[in-house]
């Protein structure tokens, strides 16, 4: 079973930049003085853009971040990524910046915990902000009761660029169990960098670390396994090419990557493309437009995409953006999508024919949804609105149904009467905000493919691992069941992936094909199509792994036999 870890923090600094840097930036106080720490008694001094600061610039410059390796791998099962518009258990987001940011915040919490039915998870840095954000959240109108504050140093607001992406992994009866992606952040801000490794110990999710530099907003993805970013991501990962990139999300994350062009950084310091684009449903993606540049370059990759995703079978709505050269960029299409709501960004620095032009294109485009508009001039001249200062928690697959995922055994193999077997599994529920809410776990074998099963161990602790004691039975069906249930005696199972033998299945290791428990003609066809076609369906004697003629000497021997 894999655990979550978390890394000493010298450990991770020094993969952030490297150990030369890492030994420089120790001792670059001034660094960090000039950009902001986070924790400071003035708010407006830790209000770190989403872009970076000259003084990081600089600092990247000199000593490059470079990816952390892979900490434990890759995930072991299949994995999915959520979409931001499945369903949400909760949004993550950072106190930090200017009393503005804030406020912004704060009006997000309310519409989250009410209209949107979700919690809000805020990092705060000392005990007492973390009373204070609970009690103004409370008194602006969020939900008391889903506000959870955490006390967690951060170094920026920008929680969509180095929060925790999750992924359900494994497949269970319901969808799987959720586990944390993490990567590099692309800034040297090291607190940031270490959020989601705090978030996943916090919650008892494992977490895997893609050997990426990246910032979270530079993706979208829809449910269905295709995603998109700009070529940032090749620029921030040196040595790496477009495929090997688009290889690791697809190991990691299960997604199916198209990288794009980015908008120019004149337009766009961050090179996001959440600051354009948004996927709103399996076939349905928001881009932006931009009419007072036609024809330039934003202009021109903004209408590429949208050509290119009404190609691919996508309904594109477009949403007017207003981005000039060296100016603030004001984008509709950073929004905030949590169950039934969308949180879109208002302003009063421009025409108000602009956001009331972005509200009608979005009810239309999600009627469905309530549109709720937020007044973000306060931090839209920082390179990032709502969307950048999120990140999203998805639901539990099973819904209030716990999910468990089987980690071993899964394969096909062959187990004497008496053996003792070590099973291991992972669970997740919906007894936010803390890891699981199973209670305990029952082992069900079945001997005929899964017809029927039989209790073997019940009442088993939610600790990760059993033994099983083999039964005196003879099958080539053998299925082992896993089921775990919570505290309100709801229910969710997995079984093993495939078909196992117990004490080389007996006269059964010739009972291939239903109906099971009767050898017919059906076993004598599907044995010969199996070894013919190299199938393990037909590889029922040792040694396993190898179809040959002992396999057929056995079959023949069983099928003689006869089942009792």
């Amino acid at each position: 079973m894999t655990t979550p870890r978390v890394l000493p923090v010298a450990s991770i600094l020094s993969s952030l930049i490297g150990a030369a840097a890492f030994a420089g930036l120790a001792a670059a106080g001034p660094v960090f003085a000039e950009t902001g720490s986070a924790g400071a008694t003035d708010p407006e001094s830790d209000a770190l853009p989403r872009s970076l600061t000259p003084a990081e610039s600089r600092l990247i410059a000199e000593r490059p971040i470079v990816a952390e390796g892979l900490r434990g791998g890759g995930p072991e099962g299949e994995v999915r990524c959520p979409a931001e518009y499945e369903p949400a258990e909760g949004i993550l987001m950072a106190y930090e910046g200017s009393t503005g940011w804030r406020r912004i915040l704060e009006q997000m919490a309310v519409h989250i915990t009410t209209a949107g039915d979700a919690n809000v998870y805020v990092m705060c840095d000392t005990t007492s902000e973390a009373n204070s954000v609970a009690s103004t959240m409370a008194f602006a109108g969020a939900d008391p009761a889903r506000v959870f504050t955490y006390v967690r140093t951060t170094d920026s607001i920008w929680m969509r660029d180095y929060g925790p992406r999750y992924v359900f992994e494994g497949n269970g009866s319901t969808g799987g169990v959720r586990a944390v992606v993490d990567h590099t952040y692309n800034r040297p801000r090291p607190n940031d960098n270490l959020m989601p490794d705090y978030w996943s110990a916090l919650r008892g999710e494992t977490q895997y670390q893609i050997p990426l530099v990246h910032g979270g907003g530079n993706y979208h993805l829809s449910g269905l396994g295709d995603s998109y970013s700009t070529r940032l991501i090749a620029n921030e990962n040196f040595g790496l090419s477009e495929a090997d990139i688009i290889n690791l999300w697809s190991g990691y994350q299960g997604l199916v990557t198209e990288i794009t062009d980015p908008l120019p950084s004149s337009v766009d310091s961050t090179q996001h493309i959440d600051m354009w684009m948004q996927i709103i449903g399996d076939d349905k993606v928001v881009i932006a437009d931009y009419p007072l540049a036609p024809g330039s370059a934003h202009d021109q990759v903004a209408d590429a995409q949208a050509v290119s995703m009404a190609a691919d079978g996508y309904t594109v709505t477009r949403v007017d953006n207003i981005g000039n050269p060296f100016q603030t960029h004001y984008t509709f299409t950073n929004v905030v999508m949590c169950n039934n709501i969308v949180l879109l960004p208002q302003y009063d620095n421009i025409p108000a024919s602009y956001s009331a032009n972005a509200l009608a294109a979005w009810q239309a485009a999600l009627p469905g949804h309530q549109i709720i508009q937020v007044d973000c001039d306060a931090i839209v001249t920082a390179a990032g609105v709502m969307h950048c200062i999120v990140m999203h928690v998805p639901a539990n697959a099973g819904g209030e149904n716990p999910t468990v995922w089987m980690t071993s055994p899964n394969l096909t193999d062959l187990y004497e009467p008496g053996q003792q077997v070590n099973v291991t599994w992972r669970t997740d529920d919906d007894g936010a905000p803390f890891g699981s809410g199973v209670t305990e776990i029952d082992l069900l074998f079945s001997s005929d493919n899964g017809q029927t099963f039989q209790p073997q161990l019940t009442g088993e602790p939610d600790d990760g691992s059993l033994t099983w004691t083999v039964p005196n039975v003879g099958t080539s069906h053998g299925i082992i069941r896993l089921v775990a249930r919570d505290v309100d005696g709801n229910e969710g199972y997995d079984d093993t992936d495939e078909p196992f033998s117990v004490n080389g299945g007996g006269c059964n290791s010739a009972d291939l094909f239903a109906p099971f428990g009767v050898l017919d003609l059906a076993d004598v066809q599907g044995f010969i199509a199996g070894f013919v076609a190299q199938d393990p369906v037909a590889d029922i004697a040792e040694p396993f792994g190898v179809l040959d003629l002992a396999d057929v000497q056995a079959f023949i021997a069983a099928f003689v036999a006869g089942c009792p």
